[in-house]
C-alpha cells in the first residue's frame, strides 16, 4: 500500500508543518509505503524563480500592452498602477530573486538592510506572480484564493478556474504529474485552515479529471470543524472519496487498510466517505494519546530548502488545550476534550534525536499552551543535559510562571513565549472565561523580560459586550509595558464554528448569529451584540491603534513566528538586547484608540 501526503499551500515558508511528519511517522511505523510532500514550499520555490517571474511578466504584457495601456477584459482586475509599476520593475526584480532567497537562507539574514532588501524582493515577486491571476495572490505566509472557501458553490468553481488558480498549471505540471505516474493507492491532502481549502481541492479536482484511480482523502482541523457541513454537502464528494475528521493516525491507517481489503468504509473510524449516492459518517474513535506517537519523520522533505536563515522544526508537548475553556477558541471543536501530555523526559529525548537526525538547533512548539509543569521540567532537563537547542512556544499568563521558572527556562533554551493576551479588561477577560489574572500578566511580561525571553502577544478588540473603555484598558496596558513587549498580532474578534461563544451565542450576549444558507461551508459568522462594540467598531479600533504603530526599519524579523523566534536567538547569541515593539514615549502619554 503506497500512500502520498500532501500539504498545500497558505503556511509559512520558514517552517515544515507537522501534519505530515506526524502521520507519515504513524503509517511508516505500521509498514506502509509513505511519500510526504509539502507543496507549500515547492510552489514557493517554482514561483520565486527568474524564469517564473518572467514569464508572468509577458503575460502582463500580451494582456495589458507593454505599458499597461490596454484596459482587461477580466471581470476584476488589477489597478493599472498596480500593472505599470509590475512592468517596469520587474525584470530588475526577476534578476534579484535568486540572490534573495540565498540571503533569507543564509545569517545574512540577520544584517538589517541586508535582509530587508532580500525580503522586499521576494514580496515583490510575488506580488508580480501573482497578477495574471489578480485577485488571487500568493503572498509570504499565505495563498489568498479569489472566492472565499466557505461555501461548495465557491470552491467548484474556483479549483476549475485557470484564470484566477495560478494552482491549477503548477500541480498540474508537478504534484499531479508524479501521482499519475507513481500510482499510489491513496492521496491524503491535509487542509488544516480555510485558506487550504480551495488548494487542497485543486489537486483532488486535477486527479478526478485524469481519471486517476487512487482514493483522494482529506483532513485537518478545517475539515473537522467542517464535520457536520460536509456530510450535506454532496457537491464537494465529487472531488473526494473521504475525509478523515478529528486525530488521524488510526483512522487513516484503518482507512488504508480497509482499501487494501474488501474496501469495506463502514468500520473505519472518524470518516465521511461517500458510497454511491449516499454520504455516509462513522463512529468517532478516541484519539491517540500523544505519548503513544512514534518521533515525526521529516524525511523526504526538503529540509535545506526552507526560506529560513537556521532550520526549525516544529515539535508537540501536548495534544489539546490543558485550559481549554476559553469563549472564543474552539479547540476540540465542539466535542469533549481529550488533553493528553507528554512526558518531559520524552519530549526532551525528541528533541535531541531531531537535532541529531536533522542537525536542526532550533524547535518550535506547535502546542495550544505548554503547561507550566513542561516548561519547568523540560527546562531543567535540557539544561542538565547542555542539550543544544534553543526553543520557544505559547503560553498562558499562569501564576506559577514565576521568575525562578522564566530563568530556568532561558537556561534551558527557551528565547521565545507566545502569550495570550486577549483582553487588558478584567472584565472582559472575565467574560471570556480566560482564567488569567491582571496582576499576573503585569509580573510575568516583567520578569520573562529580565530573564531574556522575547515576549510576543496575542490580542484582540470587539469580543461580545468589550466596550470603548475596554478597548482603551488593553492600549494603555501595552503602552505600560512596551518595554516588555517585542512582538504582537492583533486583530478583532472572529466568531468561530463551535467556540462556546458560537454554541452559546446567548450566554456572550450575542443575539443573532448570521449563518447565511448560501455559505454551506462557512466556519466564521457576522454576529449581532446587545451591548458593546459592534464588528465595524472593533475594525475602526483596530485601525486605529495600527496607525500608531512604529514603523520597523526591518521588517523581516516580524514577518512571522519563525523569523520572530530565530531573531530573538540571534539576538541572544550576540548577547544584544531585545527590542521593545513600542517605541518609548518620554512624554509618558496614552494612546487614544477611539
Amino acid at each position: 500500500m503506497h500512500v502520498m501526503l500532501l500539504f498545500p499551500p497558505n503556511w509559512t515558508p520558514a517552517m515544515p508543518h507537522l501534519a505530515l511528519p506526524t502521520l507519515t511517522a504513524f503509517l511508516r511505523g505500521h509498514g506502509l509505503r509513505v511519500t510526504q510532500r509539502d507543496l507549500n514550499i515547492e510552489v514557493f520555490e517554482t514561483v520565486l524563480t527568474r524564469r517564473f517571474v518572467e514569464r508572468m511578466l509577458y503575460r502582463l504584457r500580451r494582456e495589458y500592452g507593454p505599458h499597461a495601456e490596454r484596459r482587461s477584459t477580466r471581470r476584476v482586475a488589477p489597478s493599472r498602477d498596480l500593472v505599470v509599476k509590475a512592468l517596469r520593475s520587474g525584470p530588475a526584480i526577476a534578476a534579484r530573486i535568486e540572490r534573495a532567497k540565498k540571503i533569507l537562507r543564509s545569517p545574512a539574514f540577520f544584517d538589517g538592510p541586508v535582509g530587508r532588501e532580500a525580503l522586499m524582493t521576494i514580496v515583490d515577486a510575488l506580488q508580480i506572480a501573482s497578477l495574471p491571476f489578480f485577485p488571487a495572490a500568493l503572498e509570504m505566509g499565505a495563498y489568498r484564493p479569489a472566492r472565499t472557501a466557505d461555501s461548495t458553490r465557491n470552491i467548484l468553481s474556483e479549483v476549475r478556474d485557470p484564470q484566477v488558480n495560478m494552482l491549477i498549471d503548477l500541480f498540474a505540471r508537478g504534484v499531479v504529474a508524479d501521482i499519475e505516474r507513481e500510482q499510489p493507492d491513496v492521496v491524503g491532502i491535509s487542509i488544516p485552515s480555510m485558506g487550504q481549502m480551495i488548494p487542497g481541492l485543486t489537486i483532488a479536482a486535477l486527479i478526478k479529471d485524469r481519471g486517476l484511480p487512487c482514493h483522494v482523502t482529506v483532513g485537518g482541523p478545517h475539515i473537522t470543524m467542517l464535520r457536520e457541513r460536509l456530510a450535506k454537502s454532496p457537491g464537494i464528494f465529487s472531488l473526494i472519496d473521504s475525509a478523515v475528521v478529528f486525530d488521524g493516525e488510526v483512522p487513516l491507517l484503518r482507512l488504508c487498510e480497509a482499501l487494501a481489503g474488501n474496501g469495506d468504509l463502514s468500520r473505519v473510524p472518524n470518516l465521511i466517505y461517500r458510497d454511491g449516492d449516499a454520504i455516509r459518517v462513522t463512529a468517532r474513535k478516541e484519539p491517540e494519546k500523544i505519548g503513544a506517537l512514534p518521533l515525526p519523520d521529516f524525511d523526504g522533505l526538503p529540509l535545506d530548502r526552507y526560506l529560513a536563515p537556521h532550520l526549525t522544526l516544529p515539535l508537540l508537548s501536548a495534544r489539546g488545550c490543558h485550559f481549554g475553556k476559553c469563549a472564543f477558541c474552539n479547540v476540540g471543536y465542539g466535542e469533549a476534550e481529550n488533553f493528553s501530555l507528554m512526558r518531559s523526559e520524552m519530549l526532551a529525548e525528541q528533541m535531541v534525536m531531531l537535532h541529531r537526525r536533522y542537525a536542526t538547533q532550533h524547535i518550535f512548539f506547535s502546542d495550544e499552551a505548554l503547561t507550566p509543569r513542561t516548561l519547568r521540567e523540560l527546562s531543567l532537563t535540557l539544561e542538565r543535559d547542555g542539550v543544544p537547542v534553543l526553543w520557544g512556544g505559547c503560553a498562558r499568563f499562569e501564576k506559577t510562571l514565576t521568575a525562578d521558572l522564566l530563568q530556568q527556562m532561558y537556561r534551558g533554551g527557551c528565547r521565545m513565549m507566545l502569550f495570550g493576551l486577549e483582553s487588558a479588561s478584567e472584565a472582559i477577560m472575565s467574560r471570556m472565561v480566560k482564567g488569567t489574572k491582571l496582576e499576573h500578566m503585569h509580573r510575568i511580561l516583567r520578569e520573562s523580560t529580565a530573564a531574556g525571553i522575547w515576549n510576543h502577544t496575542f490580542f484582540f478588540f470587539g469580543f461580545p459586550g468589550e466596550t470603548l473603555d475596554d478597548a482603551q484598558q488593553t492600549v494603555n496596558f501595552l503602552y505600560e509595558h512596551r518595554d516588555h513587549i517585542h512582538s504582537a498580532a492583533l486583530g478583532t474578534f472572529l466568531l468561530e464554528i463551535d467556540a462556546p461563544a458560537h454554541r452559546f451565542p446567548e450566554s456572550f450576549g450575542i443575539t443573532r448569529v448570521i449563518d447565511p444558507p448560501e455559505k454551506d461551508l462557512a466556519i466564521y459568522f457576522d454576529y449581532e451584540v446587545s451591548t458593546g462594540m459592534d464588528s465595524a467598531m472593533a475594525d475602526l479600533v483596530e485601525t486605529r491603534f495600527m496607525e500608531t504603530m512604529p514603523v520597523k526599519p526591518f521588517p523581516q524579523f516580524y514577518v512571522n513566528d519563525v523569523y520572530r523566534f530565530l531573531y530573538a536567538c540571534h539576538l541572544s547569541r550576540q548577547g544584544a538586547p531585545l527590542p521593545p515593539l513600542l517605541a518609548r514615549q518620554d512624554t509618558g502619554a496614552e494612546v487614544t484608540v477611539a
